[in-house]
C-alpha cells in the first residue's frame, strides 16, 4: 500500500508492506524507484513489515530546494519512523547509494537497529574509484553526471520521454501492469533529476563524514556483492575495454571485501550472474540474507 507523510515540509511516498513481524526498512539505491522491489517486498511481507519510502524528487515524493545528502535521508528516515510509530529495532537494508545512507543511520543511531544487510552498497571509500586511469569508463565521470542531471532536470515530463526514451528490463515486464507504468513514468520525472544531481554532488563529502564518525557500530551485518566476471562480460558486450572494466570491477569487489570488517558479525556473499541490479538479478539471495540475518537475532 503507498501512502503519503509530509516530512520537512515535503509530501513523501511511502509504500507498506506486511502486518507483522520485524520491521524491515529497505534504502533504494540512487536514481531507482522502490517498484524494482517489488519481487523482494512481497515475499517478506508474509513474515515481516516492510517498509520503503522515496527520497525528495523520486516518484511521487516532493522536492523542494534542500540539500540531498544522507544526512537528509537519515533525518527523514527517523521522522518517517517515528510518525508510522516504528519503535522497535529495525532490520536495514541498503542497496547502493542507500547502502551509504544505511551507514550514515547506522553510526547515527545504532539502538534502532538489529541488523543490516548491504547490497553491493557505494563504499565510505568510493573517492579511490576515481584514482583510477579508466579514459573510456571515466567519459560517465560524476561531473558528466551532473551536467546530464541539470539538463535533464531541467526538462518537461515529455521531453524526458523524448531523451530518454525509457524502457523496462525483461524481468521488470514481469511485474503487474501497473507497476510496469510507474517504473516508466518514474524514469521521465524531471525532479529525479534534481534530486540525483544534489545527491552526487555530495556523495563523497558525506563519505568522509561517515568514515569521521567513529567505530561502526558492532552489529550483526551481512554484505552482498555483485559477480565480478559477470560484470566483465557485460562490459565487454557493451563494447567497452576488458582492462578498464576488470581494473574497475577488481577494485569495486575490493571495496565490499573492506566492508566486511565493519563489525565483527559480518557475512559476505557474493550474487553469482548478478549486476549492480542485485534486487533485480538475483531477488533470491536478498531475501534469503535477510531471513539469515533475522534467524540469528
Amino acid at each position: 500500500m503507498n501512502t503519503f507523510l509530509t516530512i520537512y515540509k515535503n509530501k513523501i511516498e511511502i509504500q507498506q508492506k506486511g502486518y507483522s513481524g520485524t520491521p524491515i526498512i529497505i534504502l533504494t539505491g540512487m536514481g531507482c524507484s522502490f517498484d524494482e522491489w517489488h519481487e523482494i517486498t512481497e515475499t517478506l511481507s508474509k513474515t515481516n513489515r516492510v517498509f520503503m519510502f522515496h527520497r525528495p524528487g523520486l516518484g511521487e515524493s516532493e522536492i523542494g530546494n534542500e540539500v540531498r545528502n544522507t544526512e537528509a535521508v537519515v533525518n527523514e528516515m527517523q521522522e518517517m519512523m517515528r510518525l508510522l510509530e516504528i519503535d522497535e529495532q529495525i532490520l536495514l537494508v541498503g542497496h547502493s547509494y542507500g547502502g551509504l545512507c544505511a551507514q550514515h543511520f547506522v553510526q547515527l543511531h545504532p539502538e534502532n537497529v538489529k541488523g543490516i544487510v548491504l547490497v553491493d552498497s557505494t563504499s565510505v571509500d568510493l573517492r579511490i574509484l576515481d584514482e583510477l586511469d579508466l579514459p573510456v569508463l571515466n567519459e560517465d565521470s560524476d561531473e558528466k553526471w551532473m551536467e546530464k542531471c541539470l539538463l535533464y532536470s531541467n526538462m518537461n515530463q515529455e521531453e524526458l520521454r523524448k531523451m530518454i526514451n525509457p524502457s523496462l528490463s525483461e524481468k521488470q515486464k514481469l511485474f503487474p501492469l501497473q507497476i510496469q507504468h510507474r517504473l516508466m513514468d518514474f524514469q521521465t520525472n524531471p525532479n529525479l533529476y534534481k534530486a540525483m544531481y544534489s545527491e552526487i554532488s555530495n556523495w563523497k563529502n558525506d563519505a568522509e563524514i561517515i568514515k569521521n564518525i567513529g567505530d561502526f557500530p558492532d552489529k550483526p551485518l551481512i554484505i552482498i556483492g555483485r559477480d565480478k566476471e559477470f560484470n566483465i562480460q557485460l562490459g565487454v558486450q557493451d563494447g567497452l575495454p576488458e582492462w578498464e572494466i576488470r581494473l574497475l570491477e577488481e577494485k569495486w569487489q575490493e571495496l565490499i571485501l573492506e566492508q566486511e570488517k565493519l563489525t565483527n558479525v559480518s557475512e559476505l556473499v557474493f550474487a553469482k550472474r548478478s549486476s549492480h541490479s542485485v534486487h533485480m538479478d538475483r531477488p533470491d539471495v536478498i531475501i534469503d540474507a535477510i531471513k539469515r540475518i533475522q534467524s540469528r537475532l
